[in-house]
């Protein structure tokens, strides 16, 4: 039997991910925009504390204390929507989830991403351990490191441009996938901006897809936080069954 992984796999291969000149500049603009971002004093001040102060376990690092852009293919037909850079995972290696410790919310997805095709490796422990995406991209509602992971209604406003303009450079994405409540609420905010209501309001739920006017399918799924992971709220066949519900989508797009 051919597994719903291995048919992912097909399917990235049948998307390469070659990408013109033009677009690589368009994403490279925003990621300077984003990294000299300073809209959020108070998310700026907190890391810039912890850049400095570091965690014992990283004292020797310089940690990039900066606001971090998306990451992942730029022909990518799934986008995903996270939180916020963790402040000693993000914050410090200046790549979304990446370098949140062993068994830490990075990692939990890269494997999850790397058993569904979307990822080359199933580890994503700093930015030259080779790590690469294809037909997937990362981004979050809040670039910056939020105090107790908890951005206010504002920062997140302040915030959803950058999203905005990272999209307008995904012309490509058909399913997104929302980690977390905050990811999912910021997607249809940001929809809402563009003039897409969507009526009645969505209600977030793992694995809970839904089919949007703009022609994209939104899907819920719990943010792989230690404190989901760790208690079992999030499992690892749970985030699996969000990747297949993905492949079999982008499949059953590409026969229409």
């Amino acid at each position: 039997m051919v597994t719903i992984e291995r048919k992912a796999r097909k399917d990235r291969q049948e998307h390469p991910t070659r990408v013109g000149e033009p677009e690589r500049l368009a994403l490279q603009a925003i990621q300077q925009s984003i990294v000299s971002c300073e809209r959020c004093p108070r998310l700026r001040e907190y890391c810039a504390e912890i850049a400095r102060t570091k965690r014992r376990a990283y004292r020797d690092e310089v940690y990039w204390g900066k606001p971090v852009p998306g990451f992942g293919d730029p022909r990518a037909r799934m986008l995903l929507v996270a939180l916020a850079p963790a402040a000693h995972g993000a914050n410090r290696t200046g790549r979304v989830f990446t370098g949140d410790g062993p068994h830490g919310s990075g990692d939990f997805l890269m494997a999850a991403l790397h058993r569904a095709g979307f990822a080359n490796i199933p580890t994503a422990e700093r930015t030259d351990d080779g790590l690469e995406l294809t037909d997937a991209f990362i981004a979050a509602a809040v670039r910056c490191a939020p105090p107790d992971n908890k951005p206010t209604p504002v920062e997140i406003a302040n915030c959803l441009p950058h999203l905005d303009a990272e999209i307008a450079a995904l012309p490509r994405v058909r399913v997104v996938v929302a980690l977390g409540k905050i990811g999912f609420d910021a997607y249809l905010q940001l929809l809402k901006r563009r003039g897409v209501n969507v009526r009645p309001k969505p209600a977030f739920g793992h694995g809970v897809a839904h089919e949007l006017p703009n022609g994209q399918t939104l899907i819920g799924c719990y943010h792989p936080s230690r404190q989901n992971t760790n208690t079992g709220k999030l499992s690892a066949c749970m985030m699996d069954d969000v990747f297949q519900r993905v492949a079999r989508t982008l499949r059953d797009t590409d026969l229409r």
